[in-house]
């Protein structure tokens, strides 16, 4: 198959561009065809009726705004053809998961409850990268309120589909940017991670993805879920591209309280650096499970796939080859506490963000008669949240009720500072460790059938279990392609820092990327794009 410039890295057509061997509309119009090859049928909130074809497409974005796109191609081109710059991402094609904000297109937050705003601001984020020359092909799609880890619970329908078996999910709640990525229907995409939205999607289609430290990116216009943990970050073809989306979207924001007021350094110019030295930590308690039985609820304990446990121990070979130091054992003993943790305090937060669509505003009003203004809430909220939202609302309000606070809130924040401090420990200076990464597996699975696990939400909750310490902590965590398991699916595996560590992150990352660069999985490119 000849090279398409919709499969190319975003680094790579900027150079492309500017030395004029393609134009931004060119680029533009290689990404409309690959989705018009690929997509399938939109997703909508009507009744969905399933068809065997779905399972062949990816169905990843919610809105495509050709028109807009365009326009900004254009501009991007007759910027070049004035000899100004139009921007270090000049003509780069650019996904948006709809849980941010962008100005004059809808922001659904996938939810019938917003399915007909039309957002009057961009996020801070979107504007930094509309800014910078980057074309927004569209918003896609997501689970509803970034409320799961497949996509299924978006109310747009069909889900996405996997661009590596399209009848296995994408991962989630940024699945839509993932596999949008994966099959070049994007070469960059703007995510969130609460407890994993960006790196087990990425995992799961075989693309980078980081989750910055928290404050290091701006939320302002992004649909809150959880505001402590949520973390706008990059889905990018390689390490580069995320660095240098990350260059972008980085810094403070006198719009966002929460962000940092730390600078933002050159990500790129430290991205070829030697790891010589360096400390990479490997820790037991991220290759086994625990979880509870889905019928006894007993607490279960088993060890991670060895396929992935593998990738895990190969990529510590080739970094220790690089010059790394591996340091074995490290122990991260809270670890298995993420998800419970993450059940009580991510569904307080939800419920208190979710009180703000009440049908009056803005959103999803409902038209009948009513009695009154609480009868006109219970029938707008009613009919327009799906199950995820409503159990989110319903278990937020339970725990953190007077009775029960103490029990369970009060003490979720606790056992959170402990999670931190099992990385404070880890990356101590003057500590036994001294690691300057962590390096473990991104999901405890490669990616699951549609339908598989959909509906069981204790089980969903668990594929993030091996990245959600890292939001209760803060931290940044970077996931990296790593080979596929026997069905052909990727693997992921990760890498944690201390705060502000991303241009390490990077570092290690891109050093893994050269030495991997001649294998044959390398090679191997998505289902979708190989039968086209």
């Amino acid at each position: 198959m000849s090279e398409d410039l919709c499969d190319l890295p975003a680094h790579e057509l900027v150079q492309r561009l500017k030395k004029g061997q393609v134009s931004a509309v060119e680029i533009l119009d290689s990404t409309l065809s690959r989705i018009d090859a690929v997509e399938g049928r939109a997703p909508t909130t009507t009744t969905y009726d399933p068809d065997p074809q779905d399972l062949e497409k990816i169905h990843a974005y919610i809105t495509v705004t050709a028109e807009r796109a365009r326009l900004q191609a254009e501009t991007v081109d007759q910027l070049r053809s004035k000899g100004e710059d139009p921007g270090v991402l000049a003509g780069v094609p650019l996904a948006i998961k709809d849980i941010f904000c962008a100005k004059g297109t809808p922001s659904t937050a996938g939810s019938r409850i917003l399915e007909n705003f039309i957002s009057p601001y961009s996020a801070t984020p979107v504007r930094r990268m509309e800014a910078a020359g980057a074309v927004t092909i569209g918003k896609v799609n997501l689970d509803e309120f970034t409320f799961g880890s497949s996509n299924e619970s978006s109310a747009f329908l069909p889900p996405p589909g996997n661009p590596w078996n399209p009848t296995c999910v994408p991962g989630g709640s940024s699945g839509g940017s993932a596999a949008a990525v994966a099959a070049g229907e994007a070469t960059l995409s703007l995510g969130t991670d609460t407890a994993g939205s960006i790196r087990q999607p990425a995992a799961f289609c075989g693309v980078v993805g980081l989750k910055p430290t928290y404050g290091r990116v701006s939320r302002y216009g992004l649909i809150a879920f959880a505001s402590s943990l949520d973390c706008p970050g990059p889905l990018a073809r390689d390490v580069t591209d995320a660095a240098l989306m990350l260059s972008v979207i980085a810094g403070s924001d006198p719009k966002d309280a929460t962000t940092a007021n730390v600078p933002v350094p050159n990500y790129l110019a430290e991205l070829d650096n030697s790891v010589d030295g360096l400390r990479i930590g490997l820790s037991p308690d991220y290759q086994r499970l625990k979880y509870p039985d889905p019928e006894t609820g007993e607490l279960r304990e088993q060890p991670i796939p060895p396929e992935i446990v593998e990738a895990v121990r190969h990529a510590a070979d080739i970094l220790a080859d690089a010059g790394a130091e591996i340091v074995e054992s490290v122990p991260m003993p809270n670890t298995h506490f993420g998800i419970p943790v993450y059940f009580v305090i991510s569904r307080v937060e939800a419920a208190s963000n979710l009180h703000r669509y009440d049908g009056v505003k803005y959103g999803y009003r409902y038209g009948g008669e009513v009695a009154d203004l609480v009868e006109l809430y219970r029938s707008s909220r009613g009919r327009a949240f799906g199950l995820q939202p409503k159990l989110r609302i319903l278990m937020g309000m339970y725990v953190s009720a007077e009775q029960y606070e103490k029990g369970y809130y009060e003490k979720a924040l606790r056992v959170r500072t402990l999670i931190r401090r099992d990385f404070e420990n880890a990356f101590d200076p003057e500590g036994p460790h001294r690691l300057n990464c962590l390096l473990t597996a991104t999901t405890p699975t490669t990616a699951f059938k549609i339908g598989e696990v959909y509906g069981d939400s204790v089980l969903m909750q668990y594929a993030d279990l091996l990245t959600v310490p890292a939001n209760h902590a803060g931290v940044p965590g970077l996931t990296l392609p790593a080979g596929f398991d026997s069905e052909g699916l990727p693997i992921g595996v990760q890498l944690i820092g201390p705060d502000f560590s991303e241009s390490t992150l990077f570092r290690v990352g891109r050093k893994y990327e050269i030495e991997t660069e001649n294998k044959q999985w390398r090679r191997v490119r998505p289902r979708v794009i190989e039968e086209l």
